[in-house]
């Protein structure tokens, strides 16, 4: 039986990634460079350090950048984009329809604790997790298992008895390498992406109701 719901936050509860890139991308566009989607997939999901868009800016226009003044200017502009963006469609209901089913929630996320945390409060959701880890909590981030392991653990819970909720490759890997149910609902973003290993995709949360959901995955789990 499930017992728990784990989320990701960036692209699975709020459309970040598209405003990230974007920024990124504008940067890039006033030193005449492009930056394409297949050069940045490296970092969705994940906050390791597999790709430095500062650095490789940097390296096709073969001079070093003023970094104390371009980093805070592409993170205002990141953010005029992000406080925009609504929560994403069926996300508020799920999170509803969990506390009335008495299903624990977490989240579990390789962005920082402050972003999360910050981003949670402002759009009035924070109150519904009962157990929340990010990349200041642990070693690793995604694609390595240890932040739903971890958010595993808090909630007391064990990977068959939780559904994940992602976005990207990098966040299906995590979650069933940590044994769990995962289902992916990709973004704007991440639907140009090969995304394999899910147990179910659906295009938005609001496409299936979350008992309908529940049904379904333990239906799944009966035959395997």
């Amino acid at each position: 039986m499930i017992r728990a719901l784990i989320f990701d936050f960036d692209g699975t509860i709020l459309e970040t990634e598209g405003p990230v890139l974007q920024s990124w991308q504008e940067l890039y566009q006033t030193y005449g460079c492009s930056l394409t989607l297949e050069e940045w997939a490296v970092n969705i999901g994940t906050a390791e350090e597999t790709f430095d868009p500062l650095d490789e800016l940097e390296k096709r226009l073969g001079f070093e950048l003023d970094r104390s003044r371009l980093a805070p200017a592409r993170r205002q502009r990141e953010m005029e984009i992000i406080v925009h963006e609504p929560v994403l469609p069926g996300v508020r209901d799920y999170l509803e329809d969990a506390r009335r089913l008495g299903l624990r929630v977490g989240l579990a996320s390789s962005s920082s604790c402050a972003w999360v945390t910050g981003h949670l409060s402002r759009l009035g959701l924070l109150g519904y997790f009962d157990e929340i880890n990010a990349r200041d909590d642990v070693p690793r981030t995604k694609p390595d298992p240890i932040l739903y392991l971890t958010t595993l653990a808090g909630l007391g819970v064990c990977g068959e008895q939780a559904v994940a909720f992602e976005d990207s490759p990098n966040g299906v890997l995590a979650a069933k390498r940590a044994g769990m149910h995962c289902v992916v609902v990709p973004n704007a973003i991440t639907r140009r992406l090969t995304i394999q290993g899910a147990d179910l995709r659906l295009d938005s949360l609001a496409e299936l109701s979350l008992e309908d959901l529940l049904r379904r995955i333990e239906a799944n789990q009966a035959d395997s």
